[in-house]
């Protein structure tokens, strides 16, 4: 079988560079590489991608023997069909490795044509490093990189207007691209660099928040021989994705005709405020996700697949969803609920198993980020409590216990918080357990004792689990 490169499957590079994009990884190349190629396909956009690598240890020279290409594989459900497409991304015209070739690095920041930063190097990859200086080649973090970088644009290019660039970071933390830009400054007042070159930054480039939301395994090492045979040549970059696809980015109608993104089929919304769409999916995807944790897991289920077709667990998140968390939020309804139809889509894709266990780390935080806030909305819009995410709250605090029916539970947390719950668990009380386990405000913020009814909600539907397993003790509190 031939090689993957542009001479034998005859794909040309004379793309030109429009984006520079820090980082290499399965995401940025399931997402925004196809975004910016189906741009390309669908509107003529005419942008090629130059990829840096923003760590010493990276995928770049793999990335280079393949001249860039690689094979994206979709996969998952839509309106309860299953999609599965394959499409050879071309759009990567180089790659650079800062730290074998830091001069070809700054060599981007001349290209004429460029437009758009692009970045997803972790939600720990936008930190200050206040040991970067200005003549490292290359500095460590990614926003000093992307500082020098500018900086060099100004200088190369005398300051023009016209030069400045589009900045969307895809780090998944809230305001990522505020976040940057105020670490950029500050790399500004370390490096003495000039007020002019401050001004330029902050009036000609522009800087957009991002919510980015696709599930990629990545490369499919247990299914590889499959993906194979459906290739006339060799690959070693495969990626995989789920079908779902969604970008929101804060900006206005010039950044709408930068990125005519509404002329294709991809979801990508340019919103002046994305709070709303990340509250959405923190609630309802996030939300979904760590409420069935615990809970399913006690039940016996162990992916998130299973636990939406199975009988019991899966009517009992689809409830907790739509009838607990949708009425918290100020969202359109139907909106709200065509995202939830989406999500559970997403959650039965056959080609994707998602074992529960890994995403149990850290459940008691995501649960005061995720989960909490919809309860507590619940209870001051209905003046009741939400009797599924009660039960889901009663869930977690049991498989802190750390076992259940003789079988060790995948607790991934904090030392501190494991060992304190286990002290907790001492106890014979299940009123007591209930009262200090909700007391614990380093956990939730608050005393969650002062909540009307949920001590004795909680209390009651821990002796419940513990005496009559998941779906009786729930059916009996119904």
């Amino acid at each position: 079988m031939q090689k993957l490169n542009r001479k034998n499957i005859a794909v040309s590079s004379t793309l030109p560079i429009k984006v520079v994009q820090f980082g290499e990884g399965n995401f940025l190349r399931a997402f925004v590489e196809y975004a910016f190629q189906t741009l390309n396909n669908e509107v003529g956009f005419n942008a090629g991608i130059a990829v840096v690598q923003p760590i010493s240890n990276g995928m770049v020279s793999m990335l280079n023997d393949q001249d860039g290409l690689y094979t994206l594989f979709t996969k998952g459900i839509k309106n309860g069909e299953e999609v599965e497409e394959k499409e050879l991304i071309t759009n990567i015209v180089k790659s650079i490795d800062p730290y074998l070739n830091f001069d070809a690095y700054l060599d981007l920041a001349k290209e004429e044509k460029l437009e758009f930063i692009i970045s997803n190097t972790t939600e720990a990859g936008i930190s200050y490093v206040a040991s970067d200086i200005f003549d490292m080649a290359p500095p460590s973090s990614f926003p000093a990189k992307l500082t020098r970088l500018l900086f060099e644009r100004f200088a190369h290019f005398n300051g023009a207007v016209d030069k400045g660039l589009t900045i969307i970071p895809c780090e998944l933390i809230n305001h990522n691209s505020d976040t940057l830009k105020q670490i950029i400054m500050d790399y500004v007042s370390l490096w003495n660099l000039s007020e002019d070159f401050k001004n330029w930054v902050l009036n000609t480039c522009t800087f957009h928040n991002t919510l980015v939301d696709r599930i990629v395994p990545g490369y499919p090492r247990d299914q590889i021989e499959e993906y194979n045979k459906q290739l006339n040549y060799k690959d070693n970059l495969i990626v995989s994705a789920e079908t779902f696809f969604l970008w929101v980015i804060e900006g206005g109608e010039m950044l709408k005709k930068k990125l005519p993104f509404h002329k294709t089929k991809l979801d990508v919304k340019i919103v002046a405020d994305m709070q709303p769409f990340r509250t959405r999916k923190v609630r309802i995807l996030n939300g979904a996700h760590t409420a069935m944790v615990p809970f399913s897991i006690l039940y016996g289920n162990e992916t998130v697949k299973q636990t939406v077709d199975e009988s019991f667990t899966g009517p009992f998140i689809r409830s907790l969803v739509f009838e607990e968390i949708i009425p918290t939020m100020d969202m359109d309804k139907a909106e709200l609920e065509d995202f939830a139809d989406a999500v559970f889509d997403r959650f039965r894709n056959p080609f994707i198993k998602h074992q529960l266990a890994s995403i149990a780390l850290n459940s008691i935080s995501k649960f005061k980020v995720r989960v909490l806030p919809s309860l507590l909305d619940f209870v001051k819009r209905k003046d009741s409590l939400p009797s599924r995410t009660v039960f889901a709250f009663a869930c977690l605090i049991r498989f802190y216990k750390g076992s259940y029916k003789l079988q060790e539970l995948p607790i991934n947390d904090d030392k501190e918080i494991v060992s304190e719950m286990a002290e907790i668990w001492k106890s014979d009380s299940m009123y007591d357990i209930a009262t200090q386990v909700l007391g614990k405000v380093e956990y939730w913020g608050q005393n969650l004792n002062d909540v009307e009814g949920l001590t004795n909600a909680i209390t009651t539907s821990l002796q419940l689990i513990e005496e009559k397993g998941i779906e009786v003790g729930f059916s009996e509190l119904s």
